[in-house]
């Protein structure tokens, strides 16, 4: 029944929440009731089994808790009279339409971006402020204090709780896009050590569909959702019957989902000559996913790909991904003087990867001792168990031909 009632808030949680908070206006109260309804869902649940429509049942349960709540706030006659219409005037509103509102008012440029991802992250997606802060590098108190000031915001700036109009969009899209890859990310590689959620994976990019097709001229939009598509066509081929890591190099490529290559490759394709960051790493991944085998992999497309990210921005992350790329195109030592060069950036101070990249470079070179140290400090700092296992198996396995260390 738990794992019902989990399920049902990773699903649900954002209609719910969107639900009270278009309802009643009042954020705060839509997620005290939001909250209360998952509550008391797992005793009714275990008596009653499992509602048909678990969504249905925790939106009806929230609304009737905010019916509560405002009659006893007896001194507050407007209250009384919203809370009345509220019971006997509820028009229950797409889920799609409902998450779509609470994203872009979430993502008001009146919010400081951080805020925005924050904010969004919890009342979308139904992150914990943990699973935020370890998204973000920060502790739970920033994030809190994040979310509270923005719902503060919100309430005192009168932000209207809507898709905003066509003009104001494109205003809002960065930030709506950085929230959507952040919950993928949290879907596909969770932060908080298990192997995947599927389900908030999937849950980003049926927003990134309603976004794509709300913003249908931005080919940013277009560049996320190809990129999210691309990942996840993977997904069925990332863990052994173990439930270990399944490295891109060693996947087997049947298992992969071509539909979705198909669909995210073609969005790739259009997105790409505007060059943005998204479309620019969906291209990336169209090169992975189209490759028939992994020796096939056009590793001087993808290197000048990463070059015009670079060109865009410096980032640390995307410069040791580069370094990966040039190690598979020119050798192993060019792998190993790019990502020396990088030194420790601040980003990737205590990551994994780093360490991993270095190790693979090493373990290329024939530096079995320096690879062993490197892997041991990658596996060491490594968010869960399949990959700090995987780490341990690199040593055993002869050297790549393909493929990132750390990531697939």
């Amino acid at each position: 029944m738990r794992a019902a009632l989990a399920a049902a808030h990773r699903a649900e949680w954002g209609v719910v929440f969107g639900t009270l908070v278009r309802l009643t206006g009042d954020w705060e109260l839509a997620e005290d009731c939001a909250q209360d309804a998952f509550a008391r869902a797992l005793p009714a649940w275990e008596r009653d089994g499992v509602p048909r429509s678990p969504g249905a049942w925790l939106v009806t349960a929230a609304r009737r808790r905010a019916v509560d709540v405002l009659r006893r706030r007896t001194t507050e006659r407007d209250k009384i009279a919203e809370a009345a219409a509220l019971e006997e005037a509820y028009e229950p509103a797409p889920p799609g339409d409902e998450r779509l509102r609470l994203i872009f008012t979430c993502c008001h440029p009146a919010l400081p971006l951080e805020a925005r991802v924050a904010l969004t992250l919890r009342a979308v997606g139904g992150l914990t402020t943990r699973e935020i802060a370890r998204a973000f590098l920060v502790g739970e108190d920033t994030v809190s204090q994040r979310i509270l000031r923005a719902k503060r915001k919100i309430a005192a700036a009168g932000i209207p709780y809507r898709v905003p109009p066509p003009g104001a969009r494109a205003e809002r899209l960065g930030g709506v896009l950085a929230v959507l890859y952040l919950i993928f990310t949290e879907g596909y590689a969770p932060s908080d050590g298990s192997t995947t959620r599927d389900g908030l994976a999937e849950e980003a990019i049926r927003l990134a569909r309603l976004v794509t097709a709300e913003t249908s001229d931005q080919p940013e939009a277009r560049g996320l959702l190809a990129l999210l598509l691309l990942q996840h066509s993977r997904r069925a081929a990332r863990l052994d019957a173990d439930g270990g890591l399944v490295t891109l190099e060693h996947q087997d490529r049947s298992l992969w989902d071509r539909g979705l290559i198909a669909e995210g490759a073609t969005l790739a394709h259009q997105a790409l000559p505007a060059g943005g960051p998204y479309a620019l790493q969906a291209a990336i991944a169209a090169q992975h996913a189209l490759a028939p085998d992994a020796a096939a992999t056009d590793w001087a497309a993808i290197t000048a790909l990463y070059d015009r990210l670079l060109a865009l921005r410096t980032n640390p992350v995307v410069a040791l991904n580069r370094a990966v790329a040039l190690g598979m195109r020119d050798g192993p030592q060019a792998q190993l003087d790019a990502v020396d060069a990088l030194g420790t950036p601040k980003e990737l101070a205590g990551h994994h990867a780093l360490a991993a990249v270095r190790a693979d470079a090493l373990r290329r070179l024939g530096r079995t001792r320096e690879a062993a140290a490197a892997y041991e400090e990658a596996r060491a700092a490594a968010p869960n168990r399949a990959i700090a296992e995987e780490y341990a198996r690199r040593l055993t396995e002869p050297a790549p031909t393909e493929g990132t260390p750390h990531d697939d």
